[in-house]
This record gives C-alpha cells, sequence and structure tokens, in this order.
C-alpha cells in the first residue's frame, strides 16, 4: 500500500462544499464527486496530522457496502474506478494520483436534514443520557441496563446534523412534525433493515456493529436514496465480538487511540480541547492507521487493494 496522504484534495472542478473529512464538487447537474481526505478530528477539532489510508478506508468500504446492500435500497453510488470518474470528467484528467482510491462518483442529491441513527447497544452519547435519566431522547428506556447492553430491538434514533459541535439527539415526533409520516416511516423501516442486514454480515467476520447512522437524500425527480457513507469507522461503532462484555466500555475500531492519547495530554493539563491541535506523535498516528486499515480487512474479508 501506498504511505501517501492527503490533508486537502484541490481539483480544477467547482467545490460544493467541505467537511471535516470530505470535499465535494460538482460534476453536472446530475452527479459529483467524493474526495475523502485523510483529516481525522477529535473533541470537534481537527488535527494537523494525517491518518495514512484513513480516506481510502472510509471510500472503499462505504463501496463494499453501498454494493452489498443495494437490495434494501438504492443509493447515490455510481463508482469509485480512477479510470472510469476520469472518463465521465475529463476536467480530472492528470489528477488520478488524488482520485485513486479515495474518489466516489455519486448521484446528486438534496440531503436531508436528519441523521438516521440506529442503536443495536447501549453507548456513546445514548448510554450517558440513559445513566443520568434512564432515556434516550427524552423517551424512556427500560430499567436497569447497563453500559453496551445489547438493544433487542435495535432502537431507531435519529439526530440532527451539524456542521460544527455535536449532531443532537432528537425524537421520532421531532422529525414527523419536520418531514411527515410517510417519509420519516420509510426512513425508519430503511435504516433498521439496512442496519440488521449490516450487523448479521459483520457478525460473521467477527465484527459487532454497535450502532451506526446513515443519511439519505432526493434526486431531482424526487427519489429517496442512500448518501453519504455507510458502515464505516467513522460513522459506526466497530466491536470485537471476541472481546464484548456488557457493562463496561468496548474497544474500538475507529480513531480510539487518537482519542486516548489526547484524553492523556487533558489531564495533565496539556491541552484544553480547542483549536489549535496538539502535534500527534508518530506512534499515535501508526496505531490510529492500523486501527482502520484492519476494520477493512475484518469487515470485506480482503486486505486493502494495493496502491491506495
Amino acid at each position: 500500500m501506498t504511505t501517501d496522504s492527503l490533508l486537502k484534495s484541490t481539483l480544477p472542478l467547482p467545490l460544493l462544499r467541505q467537511g471535516k473529512v470530505r470535499e465535494v464538487y460538482a460534476v453536472d447537474d446530475d452527479a459529483v464527486l467524493l474526495v475523502t481526505s485523510d483529516r481525522i478530528s477529535a473533541f470537534d477539532v481537527v488535527m494537523d496530522e494525517p491518518i495514512p489510508h484513513k480516506g481510502a478506508v472510509l471510500t472503499q468500504l462505504s463501496a463494499f457496502w453501498f454494493r452489498a446492500l443495494a437490495s434494501i435500497t438504492p443509493s447515490h453510488f455510481i463508482t469509485t474506478d480512477a479510470a472510469e470518474i476520469v472518463e465521465q470528467c475529463p476536467a480530472l484528467a492528470g489528477h488520478e494520483n488524488t482520485l485513486i482510491g479515495r474518489a466516489m462518483l455519486a448521484r446528486r442529491t438534496t440531503p436531508l436534514a436528519f441523521e438516521c441513527v440506529v442503536r443495536g447497544y447501549l453507548s456513546g452519547s445514548a448510554w450517558k443520557e440513559y445513566a443520568a435519566s434512564g432515556t434516550l431522547a427524552g423517551e424512556a428506556l427500560p430499567a436497569g441496563l447497563v453500559e453496551s447492553d445489547r438493544l433487542d430491538p435495535p432502537i431507531f434514533s435519529p439526530a440532527t446534523k451539524a456542521e460544527t459541535g455535536h449532531d443532537e439527539n432528537v425524537t421520532i415526533e421531532h422529525v414527523r412534525n419536520a418531514l411527515g409520516d410517510e417519509l420519516t416511516e420509510t426512513l425508519r423501516s430503511r435504516s433498521l433493515a439496512l442496519y440488521l442486514a449490516g450487523r448479521e454480515q459483520a457478525a460473521e467476520r467477527g465484527i459487532i456493529i454497535a450502532d451506526t447512522k446513515f443519511e439519505f437524500g432526493h434526486t431531482a425527480d424526487g427519489e429517496l436514496i442512500l448518501i453519504d457513507e455507510v458502515l464505516t469507522p467513522d460513522s459506526s461503532r466497530f466491536w470485537p465480538a471476541d472481546d464484548y462484555e456488557s457493562g463496561r466500555g468496548q474497544q474500538s475500531f475507529d480513531k480510539q487511540p487518537l482519542r486516548d492519547y489526547l484524553d492523556g495530554l487533558r489531564r495533565a493539563g496539556a491541552w484544553d480541547a480547542t483549536p489549535p491541535p496538539p502535534p500527534l506523535t508518530p506512534e499515535t498516528v501508526q496505531i490510529t492507521s492500523d486501527r482502520y486499515v484492519d476494520a477493512y480487512r475484518r469487515i470485506t474479508g480482503e486486505p486493502l487493494p494495493s496502491g491506495i
């Protein structure tokens, strides 16, 4: 695998938006190009150092899941093949090094303003709220649950999207008031079906998908399709099944090594969790990169393709 990393792409296309991780470019009225960098954030602060292979893992794993889950819902996925992308967008000729592995040509949509979170285990912000009040987004959950408990059936727990800061859990009623009953029910049923199918497939690979988020958008002709990324370490909580035990936090295949390093700095008074970010040690960068690559290998059963 190449060790080249990318902090930010610069391509000869109109830039629609830049997020914490991706640049989204306009290709034409029907398509966009998503380029996933190797940027990484923690505590809502983007680090200065890239994480090698992170962008490729997020892009290629999303492509894997878009294909695997196509029978449940259509998606915005067209291709991640750099040659096909250049063929459809000749202006990108000569920029193949930026495209290979980390770029996805996708159908253009108007995204919905909610994240469709599905929780199969009680963790993260859901556990914090439950421990404090016995609720999730203000709605009561069964008494007596402990951290990392499995939730049967899984819970559809929508959230608002936040460009900065944290997303906010909201009730289904809040979504109904914004989007209507029919669309809300479609989002709920598709999200649960996607999660259950993904959870079953990941379980065969020894991975627990504790929770995840899906995003949807409407095409110009009104079709509702799955967009953004799907069942990746950035959008999901992956736990190794052989180490799972309820009643405690779990090891995750994501940026946990980075969070642990930064938490150590915070406890030592060396960083206050605001910009600018502290420098990352080479060891922290490498361990975090290894976690992402390992997640790809475990879920797909294949190593990350060489050259990306």
